[in-house]
């Protein structure tokens, strides 16, 4: 058994005794009731169950629940898809996937999501070029699986708030 105390979308969770086998997505969807994370592939490939993963440097990242066990989040700060609309007001990020209807059934979406809020961070910090856009992009939702083929769909959305934004984005 281990003792789990985590933040999640900037709540705090625990003391709370898991199995030590127990995956991160089995903990956010079972004993907290986030179902916004998908249990896609099992083997980590897929990224359906990719959460962010905020460290204390500033800079995030996306990691797998699937396969990681929850004990491995101890003491971390996490962001989930619930995590992202604010007074029930989506993200310019989340509006973008809708107005390009980027997703058919929605089941990778979370991961997507939470991938291209990671990138939209990080070119805050760090404008790429604008020659160098359509490949930090591809870059980014690399190994993301969308099983109704909407890749062309989510990277244009992508891609879109990027360039409404170029100032912040780009150099």
């Amino acid at each position: 058994m281990t003792t789990l105390n985590l933040t999640i979308n900037g709540r705090a969770h625990g003391p709370t005794e898991v199995r030590d086998e127990l995956t991160m997505n089995d903990y956010l969807r079972e004993y907290l009731g986030y179902t916004g994370t998908k249990f896609g592939c099992g083997a980590a490939q897929c990224l359906s169950c990719a959460v962010i993963v905020d460290n204390p440097d500033g800079t995030s990242n996306t990691m797998p629940t699937c396969v990681v066990p929850a004990a491995s989040f101890n003491g971390k700060s996490i962001r989930t898809v619930e995590g992202h609309a604010k007074n029930g007001e989506l993200t310019v990020l989340q509006k973008s996937f809708i107005d390009h209807f980027s997703f058919q059934c929605g089941y990778c979406t979370a991961g997507f999501v939470n991938e291209g809020q990671v990138l939209l961070e990080r070119l805050a910090k760090k404008p790429v070029a604008r020659a160098d856009l359509d490949k930090t992009i591809l870059d980014a939702f690399n190994g993301h699986i969308c099983r109704c083929s909407g890749y062309v769909k989510y990277y244009e959305a992508m891609r879109d708030v990027v360039l409404a934004d170029s100032k912040r984005y780009l150099v």
